[in-house]
C-alpha cells in the first residue's frame, strides 16, 4: 500500500495533514487564524503503521497557518533547546517567519492559482549548449546607484527600466543563469559574540548574516526575504512569495533563458526552529560511533540521505520544484556528501519526468569525486581547469595565464582539460565532456579579477583600497591577462560556466558597515555573510571595464553559434608541440558537432611573443588579446603573431 504524501491537502470541504515522526508518542496540528496569532486551535493526530501521522479536519482551511507540537517518551527524543514548541511542516510548501535567527516558522496553507500562459520548460538538447550564469539573486538588482524600481527582489530582478537584473542577462547573452540557494533558509545567524538562551554562542560571523543562504530550513518553501510582503518584524506573510519567484522564472523562460537553482541537502540549518535539526535528528542527521552529529563539511549538520525517508525527501522536493515552479536543473552543493545510492534514485526519478533537466554536482564534501559522478553518468564542476588555467592561490600557486604551472599541472594535463578533462588522460576526471561544466570563478573564493590583480601584485591582497575607481580598473597587463583566462575557458570543450561580474572585472571590496569588520576596504574571499555592497552589483565598473565586458560578449555570442568549440569528439582536436610548453595551440575539426568551421586556437600563457606557423588555409580571426566577435575581425594565413600572454580564435569554412 502506498504512503500518504507528506503536507497539507485541501480537498473541497476538508483539509488534510500527513506528518512522518514514528517515534513520537504524541503529536498535535496547531492551527492558527493569522500568522502572529500567539494561540491556534490543537488538534490530535493519530499514527499509521508506517509512522504517518494523520489528520482530517472538516473545513477549508486556505489562508490559515499550521504547525506541529510534538512530544516524545524515550526514544526519539531530543535535547534541542526547542523540545516541545510548535514546528513547521518539513514538507511546507510555503512559510512565514519571523526575522531573527529563530525563525519560529509557520506553515502556510493556500491554494495556489498561478497563470504560466503555457510557457514551457527551458531544458536544453545538449548541457554543453549552455551558457552558465552564477548568480545570487539580491546581486543583480540590489545596488542603490540602480535605483531599481519595485518594492522585493524577485520583483526587482525582472523589471526592465533599470541596467541591471533580467535586461542585462540579456544583453550579455548567457542562455542560462544558475540562482544561490532559493528554498527558504536561515538568513539570520545569532548575535555575534553573544550566548543566546538557548546556549548559541556566534563566535565567527560579526555580521549574524547568512547572505548566500547555504543553510537551508525547508526543503519545498521558496525564500521569502526576497518577496514584496517583506517587513522588519516577518517576511511570507502571504503567497506573494510563490508567486513572485514564478513570476521570475516565467520571465526568464519567456526569454529563452534555463533557470537552475542550487540546492543543499549535504546538511541543515543550525541554530532556528527547523524540525529537521531539532525536532528529528535522529532520522534526518547522521552521528558518529559516540552519538554526536557529524560535520564533515565544516558547515552543518549532515544529512542522513541514506535513511528512506530523507532521501524521499530530496527526491519529492526536486520534482516538486521542476513541476510547480518549472525549474530546469540544479547544482547541488557539496553533493559528495550524499550517498551514490541518492545520486542514482535523483538521476533515475528526474530524468524519468524529464530527460533533458540539468543535474550538476559540486564533487566534494568528504572526498574529492568528480571521476564518481561521472561514473554515474553526472555532471559536476571541474575544478581542474580552474586550478590549471588560474590557479589555486594567488600569492603561491599560480597557473597558465601568470606564466607558471599550478603546483599539480603540466602541459599534457591542461591539453587534456582542453578536450574535457577525460578519465583516460593525464589528470582525466570524466568519461564524456558532457560531465564537465568549467569555470573560473564561482561564489566562492576570489574573483577572477582579484585573483589577478593580487597574482600580478601581491602586495595589495591585505591593503586597504583607498580608490575604488582606481583599484576596480583592470591596467593594461591585468587586462591582457584577464581576456587571456576568458578566452582559455571559453575554449575548453564541454559546459561554460561564469560568475557574477566576472564579465567586467568584479572586486569584492568589503564595504563600510556597523559590524567593525577589521578588514573593511580589503579584498574578500568569502563573502557569504555580507548583505551589502560587498556583494551588490555595481554595473558602473562594467563602463570602467568595457572592453572586458564587450570581450565576454564576444566570447558568449561565438560559443553559442560555435558548436565545435563544446561538443567535438576528442578524436577531432590535435594539438601541436614547441618548445615552449606554455604555448598551446590545437586544430578542432568539429565535423561531429555539424559546425561549418574548424578551429585553430593559440593561448600564449608564457612571458615572450610568439610567432606560428597556421596549418594550410585562409583563416579569420574572431578573437585575439583585444577584441572577440562572431563577425570576423580580420583574415590571416601563414604566420600568426601572439603577444606575451594572449591568445587567438581563428576558423576557417571546412571543405
Amino acid at each position: 500500500m502506498k504512503s500518504p504524501q507528506p503536507g497539507f491537502i485541501l480537498s473541497g470541504d476538508t483539509t488534510s495533514f500527513c506528518f512522518y515522526c514514528p517515534d513520537a508518542e504524541s503529536v498535535r496540528c496547531v492551527v492558527y487564524d493569522s500568522y502572529d496569532s500567539k494561540n491556534g486551535i490543537e488538534h490530535p493526530m493519530h499514527m499509521d503503521e508506517s509512522g504517518m501521522w494523520m489528520l482530517t479536519i472538516h473545513g477549508n482551511l486556505d489562508g490559515k497557518w499550521y504547525g506541529y507540537r510534538v512530544f516524545y517518551n524515550g526514544k526519539g527524543s531530543t535535547d534541542s533547546p526547542y523540545y516541545g514548541k510548535v514546528f513547521a511542516d518539513p514538507y511546507s510548501k510555503h512559510v512565514t517567519v519571523k526575522n531573527n535567527y529563530r525563525q519560529e516558522a509557520r506553515s502556510y496553507i493556500f491554494q495556489d492559482d498561478f497563470d504560466w500562459e503555457n510557457v514551457p520548460h527551458q531544458f536544453p538538447d545538449d548541457i554543453r549548449d549552455l551558457i552558465i550564469y552564477e548568480t545570487h539573486i539580491k546581486d543583480l538588482c540590489a545596488h542603490p546607484d540602480l535605483k531599481a524600481e519595485g518594492k522585493g527582489f524577485y520583483n526587482k530582478l525582472i523589471n526592465k527600466d533599470h541596467p541591471g537584473g533580467i535586461s542585462y542577462l540579456k544583453k550579455l547573452g548567457i542562455n542560462c543563469v544558475e540562482f544561490l540557494p532559493l528554498q527558504k533558509f536561515s538568513p539570520i545567524e545569532p548575535p555575534f559574540d553573544t550566548v543566546t538562551p538557548e546556549g548559541f554562542h556566534n563566535t565567527w560571523n560579526r555580521y549574524s548574516a547568512n547572505y548566500w543562504g547555504y543553510m537551508t530550513s525547508f526543503f519545498f518553501a521558496p525564500e521569502s526575504s526576497f518577496a514584496s510582503d517583506f517587513t522588519d518584524s516577518y517576511s511570507g506573510k502571504s503567497p506573494a512569495t510563490v508567486q513572485e519567484l514564478k513570476q521570475v522564472i516565467k520571465n526568464f523562460h519567456k526569454e529563452g533563458i534555463t533557470v537552475l537553482m542550487d540546492v543543499v541537502y549535504n546538511h541543515t540549518s543550525l541554530f532556528d526552529m527547523n524540525p529537521l535539526t531539532h525536532l528529528m535528528p535522529d532520522i534526518y542527521l547522521r552521528k558518529d560511533e559516540k552519538g554526536s552529529l557529524l560535520n564533515r563539511s565544516g558547515t552543518g549538520n549532515e544529512f542522513k540521505s541514506e535513511e528512506p525517508i530523507a532521501r524521499q525527501m530530496i527526491i519529492d522536493s526536486l520534482l516538486y520544484w521542476m513541476e510547480e515552479y518549472k525549474i530546469d536543473g540544479f547544482r547541488f552543493d557539496l553533493a559528495a556528501l550524499l550517498d551514490k545510492k541518492t545520486w542514482d534514485a535523483i538521476k533515475k526519478k528526474i530524468h524519468k519526468k524529464f530527460p533533458k533537466a540539468v543535474l550538476i554536482a559540486e564533487p566534494w564534501g568528504g572526498y574529492y569525486s568528480p571521476d564518481h559522478f561521472s561514473k554515474h553518468d553526472l555532471a559536476s564542476w571541474n575544478d581542474r581547469i580552474r586550478n590549471s588555467i588560474k590557479g589555486s592561490n594567488p600569492l603561491h600557486d599560480k597557473g597558465f595565464i601568470f606564466s607558471d604551472w599550478q603546483h599539480e599541472t603540466g602541459r599534457k594535463r591542461v591539453e587534456n582539460i582542453m578536450k574535457g578533462t577525460l578519465y583516460d588522460a593525464e589528470g582525466g576526471l570524466y568519461q564524456t565532456s558532457e560531465h564537465s561544466v568549467n569555470y573560473l570563478e564561482s561564489h566562492d573564493g576570489y574573483t577572477v579579477a582579484d585573483f589577478i590583480r593580487i597574482g600580478l601584485n601581491p602586495e595589495s591582497h591585505d591593503q586597504i583600497i583607498e580608490d575604488r575607481e582606481d583599484h576596480t580598473r583592470l591596467d593594461k597587463n591585468e587586462m591582457r591577462v584577464a581576456k587571456l583566462a576568458a578566452l582559455s575557458l571559453f575554449s575548453v570543450q564541454g559546459t561554460t560556466m561564469i560568475h557574477a561580474g566576472q564579465e567586467f572585472g568584479r572586486s569584492k571590496i568589503i564595504a563600510e558597515s556597523d559590524f567593525n569588520d577589521p578588514n573593511c576596504g580589503k579584498m574578500d574571499h568569502n563573502s557569504y555573510e555580507k548583505d551589502n555592497e560587498t556583494n551588490w552589483l555595481n554595473f558602473s565598473d562594467l563602463n570602467i571595464n568595457r572592453s572586458l565586458f564587450e570581450y565576454y560578449q564576444g566570447l558568449i555570442d561565438i560559443r553559442v553559434n560555435s558548436p565545435a568549440l563544446r561538443k567535438s569528439k576528442p578524436e577531432e582536436i590535435c594539438f601541436d608541440h614547441f618548445g615552449d610548453p606554455l604555448m598551446l595551440s590545437f586544430y578542432i575539426r568539429g565535423e561531429s558537432t555539424g559546425d561549418i568551421y574548424d578551429y585553430y586556437i593559440i593561448l600564449n600563457g608564457s612571458s615572450h611573443n610568439h610567432e606560428q606557423t597556421l596549418p594550410p588555409g585562409i583563416w579569420e580571426i574572431i578573437a585575439d588579446h583585444q577584441v572577440s566577435s562572431v563577425q570576423t575581425i580580420n583574415v590571416i594565413d601563414k604566420i600568426a603573431e601572439v603577444p606575451v600572454q594572449s591568445g587567438l580564435l581563428l576558423r576557417k569554412l571546412r571543405h
